[in-house]
């Protein structure tokens, strides 16, 4: 994926990086109950599986905030054109490995192309992620809902998002889904956060 540095001599928010980049615990992260209602029913008539749909209106959605695809290299920060998604995929033992995925094409086409690196991904059965600095890492919790998540994280500390979400509820007619934004406060503020939600809303809305 293509890159550029991001100079810092010009960088608005340096002293915000400086001052969370010398932190042991950078992280700064939210969950929210997204209501996925009328989503989820038009996935539903066209046949269209929900969690591959779902994170391709994540990964598009994380992709149009651009502090969403900056990551701290070498001291400084790359932005990326666009970012994949490494996300944990069920093996028939009970474990898991990874499979990485480009939201770049229609959501029909996407849906194909997913489809099958998802079984090419349980042949391989990777926990590798090689390089790996452009990649969300998204995880899924599909067999209880929660208002709060705690995630594990590397020390030194990653600038990887981490994108989490539960199992749906309903309420007063409703169908919410619990999610999470774990990003590093080096590169994301709260501003940013809310930016990505407000186009994951439009993303589900436009399927």
């Amino acid at each position: 994926m293509q890159k550029h540095k991001i100079d810092m001599e010009t960088y608005e928010r340096r002293a915000h990086f400086e001052y969370f980049n010398s932190m042991a615990n950078p992280y700064m992260g939210l969950t929210v109950e997204l209501d996925i209602t009328d989503f989820l029913s038009k996935i539903e008539d066209r046949g269209y599986p929900f969690f591959l749909s779902f994170l391709w209106c994540v990964t598009r959605a994380a992709n149009s905030v651009p502090e969403l695809r900056r990551r701290i290299e070498d001291g400084g920060i790359v932005e990326f054109d666009f970012c994949r998604t490494s996300h944990t995929l069920s093996l028939s033992d009970g474990t898991y490995c990874y499979c990485q995925l480009s939201a770049d094409r229609p959501l029909a086409e996407y849906l194909e192309y997913a489809q099958a690196k998802q079984e090419l991904a349980k042949t391989d059965r990777s926990l590798d992620d090689g390089d790996g600095l452009d990649l969300y890492f998204i995880s899924t919790l599909p067999w209880l809902s929660y208002t709060a998540l705690v995630q594990p994280t590397p020390t030194p500390a990653d600038s990887n998002p981490r994108l989490t979400w539960g199992k749906w509820f309903e309420r007063d007619g409703r169908v919410l889904l619990p999610f999470t934004a774990l990003c590093n406060h080096s590169l994301v503020d709260g501003s940013h956060l809310a930016s990505f939600f407000n186009a994951l809303k439009a993303e589900m809305a436009g399927i």
